[in-house]
């Protein structure tokens, strides 16, 4: 059977001296995979439904004068930053830079340490959604959104599951990183 790496989350009271016989606080990353490909999942269907069920540029009220389903495209990046800029090949350059991305988050994921738990979850939740979001770029040259949260006249940014997933995922990092103080240099 092969080998699958554990992550331990150190609670501040030690580890237990084997961690496969201790399994309170230990990740798998077959379950951080799982984490990753449940968000793709998630993401996909709920795409697919708001595809099939809302015209595009149309809303449904879902919580009044809080938030709608509204069916956009993003042809920009997170947030419809760069959606309105009309560049040459941008679905390619956008396509393009999603995958170099979601190459480096992997990359950076697999050599991450094992006792950076919240690093992990964030890590795999970051490529879900990365994932997620390339698929529609791959398949349609833009990503579909559709969550539209707003406050009288105030709206934020349409976005998805994916983005959902992205922003989780870097709050956890950030989290780790900033106010756990795990691993960041004291010194410059």
């Amino acid at each position: 059977m092969p080998h699958d790496e554990v992550v331990v989350l150190n609670t501040g009271k030690g580890l237990a001296e084997n961690p496969r016989t201790h399994r309170l606080g230990v990740i798998s990353t077959r379950l951080l995979g799982g984490l990753a490909t449940f968000i793709v999942v998630l993401d996909q269907v709920t795409k697919t439904i708001v595809r099939m069920m809302l015209p595009l540029h149309e809303s449904v009220e879902i919580i009044p004068g809080f938030i709608n389903f509204t069916h956009v495209h993003n042809t920009g990046v997170a947030f419809g930053f760069l959606n309105a800029v009309n560049i040459p090949f941008k679905p390619v350059l956008m396509t393009a830079i999603a995958l170099v991305a979601l190459i480096a988050i992997g990359t950076f994921a697999m050599r991450t340490n094992s006792d950076e738990p919240l690093t992990k979850i964030g890590l795999a939740l970051v490529f879900g959604g990365a994932a997620g979001n390339l698929i529609d770029r791959i398949t349609s040259g833009y990503v579909v959104d559709f969550m539209d949260i707003y406050w009288g006249t105030w709206h934020f940014w349409a976005f998805n599951i994916a983005d959902s997933a992205i922003t989780v995922g870097a709050c956890l990092l950030i989290l780790e990183m900033a106010l756990l103080n795990r691993h960041v240099p004291t010194s410059i």
